[in-house]
């Protein structure tokens, strides 16, 4: 039986960042399954959206390939991370992706919103 820390031949990922991103999405905070709930299934004029993805050594809240977008949503967890946030950023946008972000409150608050600058950043609007 293959050792699960070990790469897979051919296998891009690391199984330790494919499992991590599976506990991500499995518990998932209620922000998160909200946009999920309006991102999900091409439902945003069919552009299509994936949760928890690995992108190097992160994994991305959601992630918009045909867009080159990411997602991130900021929660009591990214309070005092900041400077771990602009890193990690930075590493994102070094290969060419936009970043944007919501506090988890903006998301509770008012997710319409939300959505329409995910849709105005994916070209729709």
């Amino acid at each position: 039986m293959t050792d699960e820390r070990q790469r897979k031949p051919g296998h891009r990922i690391p199984p330790k960042n494919t499992n991590r991103a599976r506990d991500l999405r499995k518990e998932a905070p209620v922000p998160e399954r909200l946009l999920w709930s309006r991102l999900r299934g091409g439902q945003l004029d069919g552009i299509r959206f994936r949760r928890q993805h690995v992108m190097g050594p992160y994994v991305l809240d959601f992630y918009c390939a045909g867009k080159k977008l990411a997602i991130e949503l900021d929660g009591r967890s990214h309070e005092d991370s900041a400077e771990h946030d602009a890193r990690r950023t930075a590493y994102l946008e070094s290969g060419e992706l936009r970043v944007i972000r919501f506090s988890d409150d903006e998301v509770l608050r008012d997710l319409e919103a939300v959505v329409r600058r995910i849709a105005f950043e994916v070209g729709l609007e």
